[in-house]
């Protein structure tokens, strides 16, 4: 099962979880013309944040993402506080939640680099295009460094319509 943004943000948004989306649905809202296969977020490292995403991702299953099968692993705000990036697989699909991102670090460093959307009949915050590009070379993978032509390019459109109006 592929996570959807709309099941993931509902799922947040009902409980309170501060968070960002980030990566292939940042782009996606931002009108880029890829696909993904998880949902991947930076949220708030605060005690109550960790709390909410704990008792929120609980029904869902959540295990490490290419862990093997039987692995003792507990989703709770322990592993939460003790760890900070987690890839998961879960019941309805692959969620990243990431406590700090290379190339924009923690939640509230991010925060000031984000814009409310309304996508996929939610709303979340995400970050804004300009920042993806940044987040996009900072990871340096191949399938980032592929899509910032298209992120760029889509930029370059927008500033034009934004001078011309």
């Amino acid at each position: 099962m592929i996570a959807t943004l709309e099941r993931v943000a509902s799922l947040l948004n009902e409980a309170g979880v501060r968070y960002i989306v980030i990566g292939g649905w940042a782009a996606l809202i931002h009108g880029v013309a890829r696909s993904t296969n998880d949902v991947d977020v930076v949220y708030a490292r605060d005690e109550e944040n960790i709390r909410r995403l704990a008792m929120a991702l609980l029904p869902w299953d959540p295990y490490l993402r290419g862990a093997p099968p039987g692995l003792p692993f507990r989703w709770d705000e322990r592993t939460i506080r003790a760890g900070l990036n987690f890839t998961l697989t879960t019941s309805y699909g692959d969620v990243d939640f990431l406590g700090e991102v290379s190339g924009g670090g923690t939640y509230d460093e991010l925060l000031p680099y984000t814009t409310e959307v309304s996508a996929y009949g939610i709303s979340c915050r995400t970050v804004t295009l300009e920042c993806l590009i940044q987040l996009k070379r900072a990871a340096g993978r191949p399938k980032d460094l592929e899509a910032i032509a298209e992120l760029q390019a889509l930029l370059e459109e927008r500033r034009k319509a934004e001078g011309a109006g």
